[in-house]
């Protein structure tokens, strides 16, 4: 016969349980806790570390002379080392630095937003103006073109790699339309605008033939100034010809016979032959390992994704 069942053990044990399973969930909730804090701690961390910036070469102690050097290195955009707000700072710390001789541009850029590279090009021309005994000068590495060239035409000289690709001066407005393809599939578009004109450059819209030609005259208008950049910039050294302004690019070699570039040289030929200062002195703002952790948060990846979709909508000079 079976064991009567004891009510009061079973009580106790099923309160045990459950203290136990209360406690257990306690302690995940609180490690849980502990886990997140530190996350949001390290975060400010991270942040402050990016305030006070303390990458390498944010703040340079006085040194004696020495050339300056500021690099351009990618496309010329909103981001990266060729944007306007991480060139801009540069030139002005290299410029007002007492013991900077010289500026030097090294350039290795594809081209990129004409905003950007204006923006870069007005500063220059207002620093050389304050400070008219620091010349500046533009090294090209692998390829100067299109923005990379809008910016370098406002130096004193351009030197070059023999093998270099330089020019490109020339404006586009690039994009995709899918209006065929959604006719297949039988997708409808339905856009309602307020403005006859806001469904201009859209995609999925048919392109009209007032829409391009309001697009052809404002890349001929960016054109015309990026003309006229290159012609300020290299006055009388320019030997024009009809393809000069078309956008094809050309060696080092044959852009020093055409007046586009002055003559070949590295930085430390240019430092120690034309500056005649070998100490060089790096200012680019060198993006830190905080600005690479804090990137890949934040409301930047759906930003991208909407940046790349209409890119094709913004003029570029590359």
């Amino acid at each position: 016969m079976a064991a009567p069942l004891n009510h009061a053990n079973w009580e106790r044990d099923t309160l045990e349980k459950l203290l136990f399973a209360t406690v257990k969930e306690q302690r995940t909730t609180r490690r849980w806790g502990i886990f997140f804090k530190l996350l949001v701690l390290g975060a400010i961390f991270f942040s402050l570390w990016a305030f006070f910036d303390f990458s390498t070469g944010s703040d340079i102690e006085a040194l004696g002379k020495h050339t300056a050097l500021i690099e351009i290195d990618g496309n010329i955009d909103v981001d990266g080392s060729g944007s306007a707000n991480s060139v801009i700072p540069s030139l002005n710390k290299a410029f007002s630095d007492v013991g900077s001789v010289a500026v030097v541009l090294r350039i290795n850029s594809p081209g990129g937003s004409p905003v950007q590279a204006g923006m870069i090009v007005d500063e220059i021309l207002r620093l050389r103006k304050g400070y008219p005994a620091k010349p500046v000068y533009v090294v090209v590495d692998e390829i100067c073109a299109s923005g990379g060239y809008y910016i370098a035409a406002s130096a004193d000289k351009i030197f070059v790699n023999k093998a270099s690709i330089v020019g490109s001066i020339g404006v586009l407005m690039d994009g995709f339309g899918f209006t065929g393809t959604m006719e297949k599939a039988g997708v409808e578009r339905r856009l309602l605008t307020a403005g006859e004109n806001k469904d201009f450059m859209d995609p999925f819209s048919p392109q009209s033939d007032k829409h391009k030609a309001h697009a052809q005259a404002m890349l001929n208008e960016i054109h015309q100034q990026f003309i006229g950049v290159v012609r300020a910039g290299r006055g009388k050294r320019l030997k024009e010809t009809p393809d000069m302004f078309s956008g094809l690019f050309w060696s080092g070699a044959r852009a020093v016979e055409m007046g586009l570039a002055d003559g070949f040289g590295s930085v430390d030929s240019v430092a120690r032959e034309i500056v005649k200062v070998d100490d060089i002195v790096d200012y680019t703002a060198h993006e830190g390992l905080p600005e690479r952790v804090l990137k890949k948060f934040g409301a930047s990846v759906g930003a991208g994704a909407v940046k790349s979709l209409y890119r094709g909508a913004t003029p570029a000079v590359r």
